[in-house]
Parts: C-alpha cells; structure tokens; sequence
C-alpha cells in the first residue's frame, strides 16, 4: 500500500536525514520546494546535486514537484505574517491562514494529486520534502493533508530526534 511521510531539512544532519528516510521505508523523495538550496553550510547537503547523490546512494529515488512549490509571492506573504509575529522560517510553527487559502486555491488546486499518486510506489513510502522543521509550517502538509483526504493514503511526519 502506498504510503506518505513527510520530511523537512532543518534540524537534521545530512547523515541523520538519509537514516531518518530509510528507517522509514521511504523509496521515493518528492521535493517540493521551488528553489532546491538551502543557505548555510549547516545545511548545504540538503542543496540538490548533494541530497541528489545521498538519496542515490541509499536508494531513494528523487523527483522535484516545482508545481506543488509555493511561488515567491506565497512565500513572500507567509514572510510577511512571520515578521508580524517575530518568528523566523526556522521557528515558525504554523502557516498564516491567508497563505493557506491561497496556496490551497492557487498551487493545490488545480494540481492533479491523482496523476501523482500513480506514478507512486505502491508498496512503500513517499516522502514530502521542503526545508521547515515542522509541517504544521510548511506547506507540504497540506499537500500531505489532501493525499490523506482525497486519495486516503496515511502520513506520517517525520522529525528531527
């Protein structure tokens, strides 16, 4: 049976998130950010040729999803909310209702999840990735949200330790 997980970057080594997908049973990563880097070099593995190659190197397929991605103006608004709030990106811990609306409406939406959810493995896990620790911050838990909902596949969120 297919299922989801979802995963961010921060809070992982690259060693520890490799360990992390495989302890999970994950044989495919769906990238979903629009832009594949991380700033840093706390977090340069998770840049794509080298995450790339650490998933190709345990066996974990790769597939960036830059339609599921949010746009630089969605990001822009939930920037916005998390300067209201004096949270940054890597402590954020939820998304600003009006960025849900409208990713739900503008990426979401229109995006065929059934064509995806095909060309899924169908015996073992696919995970969601974008760089927020947790998915309540992220928008790859709506995405994960309307798998379950729409397609009924189960998700687990996968942390940091």
């Amino acid at each position: 049976m297919r299922r989801i997980a979802t995963i961010g970057v921060y809070g992982f080594t690259a060693a520890a998130f490799v360990e992390t997908l495989t302890g999970a049973g994950v044989a495919l990563l769906l990238d979903l950010r629009q832009r594949r880097g991380v700033r840093g070099p706390e977090y340069s593995w998770a840049n794509s040729a080298r995450l790339q190659h650490a998933l190709a190197a345990a066996d974990i397929g790769y597939r960036h999803v830059k339609d599921l991605a949010p746009t630089t103006e969605l990001r822009q608004l939930q920037y916005r909310e998390d300067d209201r709030q004096g949270v940054g990106k890597r402590n954020r811990i939820a998304l600003a209702p009006e960025y849900v609306e409208h990713y739900t409406r503008e990426i979401l939406d229109p995006f065929d999840l059934g064509a995806l959810v095909a060309e899924l493995p169908s015996h073992s896990v696919t995970a969601l990735l974008c760089v927020e620790r947790d998915p309540e911050a992220c928008h790859r838990s709506l995405v994960a949200a309307r798998l379950r909902a729409e397609h009924g596949l189960p998700v687990t969120d996968l942390r940091p330790g």
